[in-house]
């Protein structure tokens, strides 16, 4: 095989998944290490990129196997019941991948030509950033905050409003190499501790016009410029109406993992005071069986998004309004489900579970930081929906 040939043999999803499955142990037994760093260990960031998960949604011409989302949830899910902080890190990477699908060529070759296993970070809140339109491009300058993964990320994705020549604020989303923004050292959270989602910024950087593109070229059918390029039919798809999936797939492996460790305590585990076997209190049985119908809920119904969305695809058609903030909406309610199977166990498991040194300390304080990301708010992805179920206009500029 020669070079050319090796940089782009592409992988199988089924092989993916194996490979992030076979990592969930070793990332469990670096979990510590990668809070304690605050990002993730050198090793953790060669696992990945050797591993090549990150690459899921990634076109075939670049080794990507283009598959569809369901390989996604498998992956961070897996990864999440390892390390929560990786998991979020991954989630990142999957997603702005994704994205950059609807880039012009010149942009995905400058990204992944020569290094198709580049990782990607971004932060999209628009109203940050300061953009103008010069000869060429574009000038970008702003300060970002929780832009996940940057101290391992080769590429980070960034947004902001550009008037455009009818005066109007336009939604521009860019790409731009790690050389070019400055890391700030402002990630000191209770959890996701090791994600690294500091603050970045950046001072007057021209961005050519090929690494550009509107907030409209993400909503999905054949109009980006990418799409000429990636036809596949996952490459259709709006990225944000399937954001939430991909952030939440990760909030769910930490659920699991937090359901798992705790059943596995608890079965041998006697209350301090009466001396007897913890599993053998009727309210537990309870606890226990609420929480692991929550998460397998929750993975259906991620599950369930993925599939439909597909489906839709499928058909020739593009999801339409009440389609895209439903799939928003189950995703928030699927992170919901296995946010609150995280607080029953955590709550079950009594005052074991303050220490630092317990694992199911820093399940539980990972599932309450991710439950925070905007994709998971369920009065925001709810609230989207309804109106749309009411006959209202989509309030969400990005779907």
């Amino acid at each position: 095989m020669d070079q050319e040939t090796a940089i782009h043999a592409t992988v199988t999803v089924e092989e993916l998944v194996r490979r992030a499955r076979a990592l969930t142990p070793v990332l469990r037994e670096r979990a510590g290490e990668t809070e304690t760093l605050r990002r993730l260990p050198d090793a953790t960031r060669d696992d990945i990129k050797r591993t090549g998960i990150h690459r899921v949604l990634q076109p075939a011409r670049f080794g990507g196997p283009e598959a569809g989302f369901r390989g996604a949830v498998d992956i961070l899910t897996a990864v999440g019941q390892g390390c929560g902080s990786t998991a979020w890190v991954l989630a990142q990477n999957i997603a702005h991948n994704f994205m950059l699908t609807q880039w012009p060529d010149e942009a995905q070759q400058a990204v992944w030509g020569e290094k198709p296993d580049a990782m990607l970070s971004g932060i999209l809140i628009s109203g940050i950033g300061r953009a103008r339109k010069v000869a060429g491009g574009y000038v970008l300058s702003g300060r970002w905050p929780w832009l996940s993964g940057v101290d391992v990320c080769d590429w980070a994705l960034f947004t902001a409003f550009v008037p455009n020549a009818r005066g109007e604020q336009e939604d521009r989303h860019f790409v731009i190499p790690r050389a070019q923004f400055t890391i700030h050292d402002t990630w000191h959270a209770m959890g996701l501790k090791g994600s690294s989602s500091n603050d970045v910024s950046v001072d007057e950087v021209f961005i050519p016009e090929h690494m550009s593109v509107t907030v409209e070229d993400l909503k999905g059918g054949d109009t980006s410029p990418g799409s000429a390029l990636n036809t596949a039919t996952m490459f259709r798809s709006p990225s944000y109406a399937m954001f939430g999936m991909v952030i939440g797939s990760a909030a769910l492996g930490i659920a699991e993992e937090a359901v798992a460790f705790y059943l596995a305590h608890a079965r041998k585990r006697v209350a301090a005071m009466s001396g007897g076997a913890l599993a053998s209190y009727t309210t537990q049985h309870v606890k226990v069986a609420q929480a692991a119908t929550e998460v397998a809920a929750a993975r259906l119904l991620m599950y369930a998004v993925c599939d439909e969305a597909m489906a839709i695809l499928d058909s020739g058609r593009q999801p339409d309004a009440e389609e895209r903030t439903r799939f928003r909406c189950a995703a928030a309610f699927a992170g919901r489900l296995a946010t609150e199977a995280v607080n029953i166990v955590w709550d079950a498991g009594g005052g074991a579970g303050i220490y630092e040194s317990n694992p199911m300390s820093r399940l539980f304080r990972d599932a309450s930081a991710a439950n925070r990301h905007i994709t998971q708010s369920w009065d925001a992805n709810a609230a989207a929906h309804g109106r749309v179920l009411l006959g209202l206009p989509i309030d969400n500029p990005s779907l």
